[in-house]
């Protein structure tokens, strides 16, 4: 939920270097490898882990074309629940055990004219019960100047998903499709600082149940707005960059979020230090089973069950639609080792609770999640 952009599109959502500068393809091959890994946890219990490979490269093709490339290979193993943040016995008997392999890759071309750039995008993604195909085009042009750039894309993407786990719901060659288009304009206000605003609209119909969700009935399109607002300011007395960011999202199943991101840039000599913070807060969709709580503000297991089996029409008790609000702190370390290899580390950790939303109208009683990522990742340029 946190990124709806197609591959290809989310490109265009970057905010480029407070420079200006023409359209140019790249003059060297950039090849970069990382290594992420993934945990997350609640309420005592270890869910979710994932280690994720991945190699990416862009080449020049000519002397006004380009290719880029990645392929990822993710790795994930744990246990969800199946109904809220709820366990129903020390056995695991209330989540879902899994283990599962994606295998993802994409491509793009780039053809430069100087002041526009024209691209086309294939991404590909498989995993046992998941598989999707999405395909975008997009452009950019700019000003005389150099200063001012508008932005267009568009994307669509095909996915098909078969669950035959026993005893929840199955989903069977179900389809979903998604089409988007994103306009944008990116602005050089001064030597020192650049703006940028994206709208994305994004229309979705098809299969939108999770089947390793208990009681998961949701409808079967959904439309989204998304409005992203960045701004990047150089500050000179600490030969540092400020990155802030707001994004705003409106959705069909009545759920909407804020974000709220920063980050400082600091070079220092041969090292690149990034610090970061970002808040997150959404309403819960309109089909969200709010759980029950008892007297002492404790989750009630028999009363919640009672009343979703009591709800008819579309219902859903997924964490992951609730309202709630969340906090991600990050830090990344990168080392130029010449000028054309760097290394760089990150590591993320993210809250998540239900009082943390804004105004504190978040769903009360789940147990709060936590979830922490580390990547380490080398870049050369030849």
């Amino acid at each position: 939920m946190a990124s709806l952009l197609l591959p290809g599109l989310a490109a265009l959502a970057t905010l480029t270097s407070p420079v200006a500068h023409a359209e140019n393809a790249p003059e060297k091959t950039t090849i970069a490898f990382k290594l992420g890994s993934y945990h997350d946890s609640q309420a005592g219990w270890d869910r979710i882990t994932a280690t994720a490979p991945q190699v990416y490269i862009q080449a020049p093709i000519a002397s006004d074309w380009a290719i880029e490339a990645s392929a990822v290979r993710d790795n994930v193993s744990g246990a969800s629940p199946y109904f809220h943040t709820q366990k129903t016995g020390a056995s695991g008997g209330g989540q879902l055990g899994m283990k599962d392999e994606r295998n993802a890759g994409d491509v793009r071309i780039t053809r430069y004219l100087g002041r526009s750039t024209y691209a086309a995008g294939l991404a590909i993604s498989n995993e046992h019960d998941y598989q999707s195909t999405a395909i975008s085009l997009d452009g950019r042009w700019s000003s005389e100047d150099n200063n001012t750039t508008w932005s267009a894309g568009l994307g669509a993407s095909n996915d098909v998903i078969d669950n035959t786990y026993s005893g929840l719901n199955t989903a069977i060659d179900q389809k979903k499709t998604t089409r988007e288009i994103m306009v944008g304009v990116t602005q050089v206000l001064t030597p020192d600082d650049i703006i940028q605003f994206n709208i994305t609209r994004s229309m979705g119909s098809g299969y939108f149940n999770d089947p390793y969700k208990l009681f998961d009935s949701r409808p079967d399109a959904r439309n989204t707005w998304i409005a992203l607002a960045r701004w990047n300011h150089y500050v000179e007395g600490f030969d540092a960059s400020l990155k802030t960011s707001y994004r705003y999202y409106n959705d069909t199943f009545g759920v909407q979020s804020h974000t709220v991101g920063v980050e400082w840039v600091q070079p220092m000599g041969q090292w690149t230090l990034t610090p970061a913070a970002r808040y997150y807060s959404q309403k819960a969709a309109d089909f969200f089973i709010e759980p029950i709580l008892d007297a002492q503000g404790n989750y009630d297991t028999a009363a919640t069950m009672r009343k979703t089996l009591l709800t008819s029409g579309f219902r859903s008790g997924d964490q992951r639609l609730s309202g709630f609000g969340a906090i991600t702190l990050s830090f990344k370390a990168a080392y130029a080792i010449n000028a054309n290899t760097s290394v760089d580390f990150k590591i993320e950790t993210y809250r998540q609770s239900g009082d943390w939303a804004l105004g504190g109208g978040g769903t009360k009683g789940l147990d709060t999640f936590n979830a922490q990522f580390y990547q380490v990742g080398i870049t050369h340029r030849f």
